[in-house]
């Protein structure tokens, strides 16, 4: 479908993905497998510190974290791959990740903008971009 832009409000637990056409808006979900980031075993600071020796690697739970995260990223990218233009926004890292693997794909000319943005409903996602790209999602300029 021509002319559609893409608004996209994601962190590592969630995407909500507002496609936005001249006589259309669908509001997508995209959960990730990732319940929340993962943390080094061994004492909370809380109870005092902890030597680096004495807690084992996390590599395989850090693996298994960017694993989730990859396909989630994807199912988003995938989503979003026939927009015109994309804006991006949210609390944390995510969408600067989400950046990157846009541009990884060859889809960075579509990024209008990254911001960040505290957490939000569907319906104030939905708000934010309508009023990011205007009436009947025409770019701002």
């Amino acid at each position: 479908m021509p002319n559609q832009k893409a608004g996209i409000w994601i962190d590592h637990r969630k995407a909500t993905i507002v496609m936005l056409s001249p006589d259309a808006e669908h509001i997508t979900l995209i959960a990730s497998n990732v319940e929340k980031h993962l943390e080094r075993a061994g004492d909370s600071p809380l109870k005092g510190s902890y030597e680096a020796a004495q807690v084992p690697a996390d590599d395989s739970r850090q693996r298994a974290l960017t694993g989730e995260l990859n396909i989630f990223y994807d199912a988003v990218v995938a989503a979003v791959r026939h927009a015109d233009s994309v804006l991006i926004f949210g609390p944390g890292e995510a969408k600067i990740e989400l950046k990157k693997r846009l541009l990884k794909r060859r889809l960075g000319a579509r990024i209008a903008a990254v911001q960040s943005a505290d957490k939000m409903s569907d319906a104030q996602i939905a708000a934010h971009a309508r009023a990011y790209f205007g009436p009947a999602g025409a770019l701002r300029p």
